[in-house]
């Protein structure tokens, strides 16, 4: 059975067209028609605004929404606060999470995405044992939890399965991390094997970082990719390049293309302290970098070179990392903004160039290279914004009006998979849901 539906305004390539009718069957487009002409025997179902394919949320750390509001006050007395610091409440709230506090922590989560218009979000996901560090009955029932979480709030999931196995480099787990860690990567390796992807579902791979897996294991973890996503937090502190420099005598770029870790599947997460030898070696992999502005800037992280990395050849990706803001247009505005900040230069990046990071380049960096486009063959994935809000009106419904005016709150629906969510009446349900997860966790 087909449906269309009459985009009042929709993003079709590079151009906002008007009165396009898309015809969805078995959960993807198989008709666009550029203009409305008003034939057909079948009134189509009208959706008012401006409709942009679907957004991918391509780094996330689910548990990290607990963080929200409570890691701004007293740990960062005298202004002392840094990443740090924050890290150790993050595990607090680690150390207490079970499958079922997790999974419902996680929907939550979820629906606050898909309200927000994002229809596939990328889990960087280490959380995989009980607190003493054994395993469950069921290996992955972290990862279940995580994939059910997502099917369950209505969005596609790349469970990008975390290696973990160090405290830093040359020591041992400690503390909460005895969850995290499965000894070494060809134990990881076994029970990622276990894990099984469908549709709405990719299992993919990732390296935590240099930092947490050792020289010698990175290898494992990349053959085990072997051409599914493969993602790995890069460089964003200095102190994880001072560390790995003294230790190997290299950058964490170097280090991870010595290992063979960088290529066309690989994402570089934060990429934020990079030389230029590490520009090239991304670039010229053509790996993806991955930006989530709106923790970097939470966490004091600093302003990473997205410019230099897409000019080298390497193409940027976004996510909302600890979730401190589940605003993906805040986080596509952010990229241009703060490099003008750096620079104290304008039009680093056009509103197109941000939409492709946020659509379709980010979905095929989760492994969903058929998702981010209204064209025929792609999967029925459409964003629709009002634009009579206070910060939309008047702004010409281009798609200027998505990425430096619009916010969260102007999505007024998200289809899925040719699934229609009315996410505007949601948001108030997914405000309680959000409080009842988050007050079982802290």
């Amino acid at each position: 059975m087909s449906t269309s539906y009459l985009l009042e305004k929709a993003l079709v390539g590079d151009r906002v067209e008007d009165d396009v009718v898309v015809t969805v069957e078995d959960g993807r487009f198989v008709d666009v028609l550029p203009r409305h002409t008003g034939d057909g025997d079948a009134r189509p179902i009208r959706l008012a605004g401006l409709s942009l394919p679907g957004l991918a949320n391509c780094h996330s750390h689910a548990f990290h929404r607990a963080l929200r509001g409570h890691t701004q006050g007293s740990h960062t007395r005298g202004g002392l606060g840094s990443f740090w610091t924050w890290r150790e409440q993050m595990y607090a709230v680690a150390e207490r999470l079970t499958p079922e506090t997790y999974y419902e922590l996680a929907r939550a989560t979820y629906r606050e995405m898909l309200a927000a218009g994002i229809t596939a979000v990328g889990e960087f996901h280490y959380l995989h044992h009980q607190p003493d560090g054994t395993a469950y009955a069921d290996p992955n029932e972290m990862g279940h939890a995580l994939i059910a979480a997502a099917r369950d709030a209505g969005i596609r999931i790349a469970l990008l399965d975390t290696c973990y196995l160090a405290s830093g480099i040359g020591k041992e787990p400690e503390g909460v991390q005895v969850r995290y860690s499965d000894g070494d990567a060809d134990r990881w390796a076994e029970r990622v094997d276990a894990l099984k992807g469908d549709d709405s579902t990719v299992i993919g791979a990732a390296i935590h970082s240099v930092r947490a897996v050792p020289k010698d294991q990175i290898p494992t973890v990349s053959h085990q990719a072997r051409g599914k996503p493969l993602h790995v937090h890069l460089s964003e502190q200095v102190a994880e390049n001072e560390q790995c420099l003294a230790a190997h005598g290299c950058t964490p770029t170097e280090l991870l293309e010595g290992a063979g870790a960088l290529g066309e599947m690989t994402s570089a997460v934060h990429a934020t302290h990079l030389t230029d030898h590490d520009l090239a070696l991304l670039g010229g992999s053509q790996a993806r970098a991955c930006f989530c502005p709106t923790t970097e800037r939470d966490l004091g992280d600093g302003v990473g070179p997205a410019r230099a990395l897409a000019d080298h050849g390497a193409r940027l990706t976004l996510g909302s990392d600890s979730h401190a803001v589940i605003d993906p247009f805040e986080e596509m505005r952010a990229v241009e903004l703060d490099e003008r900040l750096a620079t104290q230069k304008r039009g680093h990046w056009t509103a197109i160039d941000l939409l492709h990071a946020a659509t379709h380049e980010g979905h095929a960096s989760l492994g969903f290279p058929d998702a981010g486009r209204i064209a025929v063959g792609q999967r029925a994935d459409l964003v629709t914004l009002d634009l009579t809000s206070p910060r939309t009106a008047g702004t010409g419904a281009g798609p200027e009006t998505a990425v430096f005016a619009a916010v969260a709150e102007d999505v007024r629906s998200v289809m899925v998979d040719g699934v229609l969510h009315e996410t505007a009446a949601t948001r108030h349900e997914i405000g309680h849901e959000l409080q009842a997860a988050i007050e079982g966790v802290r």
